[in-house]
């Protein structure tokens, strides 16, 4: 580090750095330590995120954590509070409305208990910082229905018993050296307590996660770098020039989107960026200008919303542009009628249901519910997204459909919020949310809400789900060796077949779910599988399974074949 100049050395993060012993933090030292956090995550988010037990893209839980962070400090961002309990507590607000995931719910409600365990002190010193970490390990227990241990609970639990016996000498400095140390302990630890973690050969990814941002806090005392990207040099370009649209739509350019933001620190890996816009899409222009950037990129549908979800990512989100690019050549060409949801009335319930893609969601609108949040594996959304989308309907009893396990916390965070009357029935996958729709509609959506809830939960557990993906790394798991690339299917969550297309693993698949025993199934075909690739699995599916063909007097097969448009899984399936 070099030697600050005189006036530097009055700055409060100057002054945080240079202290031989730091007996007190108050809400500018907060702040400061909680930006290093979430730089320090940032940097290691993608470390994170590899350490998903199965191989499948999945609500990636570095990225869930670091957008619940980026959330959290956005409160702060732009605050000069010294107040230390005030902007723990804008904390906790932010990383609550914009908590992702399981991970980013759990870590919202740890900055709940820290802002709760500070109570209204003007800064915090060793033996303040113990009971708000205690507060912050007993609040994230009672938010989860069923704590597991070996996951990002026990590191936080361990974590503040640490603190417990770390106040003696009372430098802040020296104690969350001892914090870091026992984070990281904890984390490793956690395959011993979680065996599939240990069968996986991987350790709790919420762990880690929460481990790098206290990491990143001590980094930052320390003097040490907090963000390993390169500084590249780039050329300036004129952002008026970049992102102006092509003459024509492209096969598979069937939006535009357009992204201002400004990267973290001033510093962007544009390599890297590139890399990751390509898995996205076609037709990229990035250009830089007065440290905003632009990014211009064409792509499907379904995927509109992932170079927004990178940009915040990397930095600042300033400004967005969408545009349809069928409905530009061609007002109307997609030939999609609008999603007629169900507009209900003040008196009556509302579903409002998420959906990882356009097919599912406008099945489940057929089916009653009023509105949709869109959102599933790798896009889990926010606290804030559900309870807007409460919000949205005129009816003041919601329930709301999650789909997915991973949103299911953020779902119940956000009936707790909401001003309604709402209550989550607790669909972890689409399957299991369609099943519970089928039992709305013969209650009425005028009907006594614990009925009607209760009548939408009676049939989950006897919906089979099976999801047909591409393997995102290499794994031996429950006796099955998985070759990252390979295709691969899960019954109701768990690996139960690997191939080498999706037709063979999809056939795999149906049969360790029951096949010839099957009544009845449902394929719903992924964003990029095609409509003839779907009707040929579906004759393959029929000639292996003719039970699943035309039942006696019936005039339809037992098998269904219908567009779901989500992206990353090949099919999800419904049987039973």
């Amino acid at each position: 580090m070099t030697t600050p100049s005189e006036p530097d050395t009055l700055r409060p993060d100057r002054q945080i750095l240079l202290a031989r012993a730091l007996p007190h933090c108050d809400g500018l030292g907060l702040k400061h330590l909680t930006l290093a956090g979430l730089t320090w995550l940032e940097t290691n988010h993608k470390a994170v995120n590899a350490l998903n037990v199965f191989p499948v893209p999945d609500g990636d839980t570095g990225t869930n954590m670091l957008m619940t962070m980026q959330a959290a400090y956005a409160e702060i961002a732009n605050s000069t509070e010294a107040n230390v309990s005030r902007v723990a507590h804008a904390l906790a607000h932010g990383a609550l409305m914009g908590a992702r995931g399981n991970s980013g719910v759990i870590l919202s409600q740890i900055w709940r208990g820290f802002a709760r365990g500070l109570g209204t002190g003007a800064s915090f010193d060793a033996t303040a910082l113990a009971l708000a970490l205690a507060q912050a390990s007993e609040t994230a227990y009672r938010g989860v229905g069923k704590p597991v241990e070996g996951t990002i609970l026990t590191v936080i639990k361990d974590t503040a018993a640490a603190a417990e016996t770390a106040t003696a000498g009372g430098d802040l400095r020296q104690m969350l050296t001892l914090l870091v140390e026992a984070a990281f302990a904890s984390v490793a630890r956690t395959p011993e307590l979680m065996p599939l973690l240990k069968q996986a050969g991987v350790v709790d990814s919420g762990g880690k996660g929460l481990a790098f941002i206290i990491e990143g806090m001590l980094r930052y005392l320390r003097g040490q770098p907090l963000d390993a990207s390169e500084a590249v040099e780039v050329v300036p370009l004129d952002l008026s020039a970049v992102g102006a649209a092509l003459d024509a739509a492209e096969p598979g350019q069937e939006w535009e989107v357009v992204v201002d933001f400004r990267p973290r620190n001033g510093l962007l890996h544009l390599p890297t960026l590139y890399s990751k816009l390509e898995e996205l899409g076609t037709s990229i222009q990035v250009g830089e200008g007065d440290g905003l950037w632009r990014a211009h990129i064409h792509l499907l549908k379904v995927r509109r919303h992932m170079p927004i979800e990178l940009a915040e990512e990397l930095g600042t989100v300033v400004k967005v542009h969408m545009e349809n690019l069928l409905d530009q050549v061609s007002p109307g060409a997609s030939g999609e009628a609008p999603l007629a949801l169900h507009p209900a009335a003040p008196e009556e319930i509302a579903v409002v249901a998420v959906s990882p893609g356009p097919g599912l969601a406008r099945i489940m609108a057929s089916l009653g519910v009023a509105g949709i949040v869109n959102g599933g594996q790798s896009m889990n959304p926010s606290t804030q997204d559900i309870l807007e989308a409460i919000g949205q309907v005129a009816a003041g009893r919601v329930i709301v459909l999650p789909n997915n396990k991973n949103i299911i916390l953020a779902a119940q965070q956000a009936a707790e919020l909401s001003v309604k009357e709402v209550v989550v029935v607790p669909a972890t996958t689409v399957p299991q949310g369609l099943a519970a729709l089928l039992n709305f509609l013969p209650f009425g959506p005028k009907g006594e809400l614990a009925k009607v809830r209760a009548a939408m939960e009676r049939d989950l557990a006897g919906v089979q789900s099976g999801e047909v993906t591409t393997a995102s790394r290499s794994v031996e798991l429950d006796g099955l060796a998985v070759a990252e690339g390979q295709i691969i299917g899960l019954h109701n969550g768990k690996l139960a077949a690997a191939g080498a297309s999706v037709p063979q693993v999809t056939l795999a698949l149906l049969e360790k779910m029951g096949g010839a025993a099957l009544g009845v199934a449902t394929l719903y075909y992924g964003a990029e599988i095609t409509p003839d690739e779907a009707e040929r699995l579906g004759a393959e599916v029929l000639a292996a399974l003719p039970n699943l063909g035309k039942a006696e007097g019936s005039e339809t097969d037992n098998l269904q074949v219908l567009p779901g448009g989500q992206p990353y899984y090949h099919y999800i399936i419904s049987a039973e």
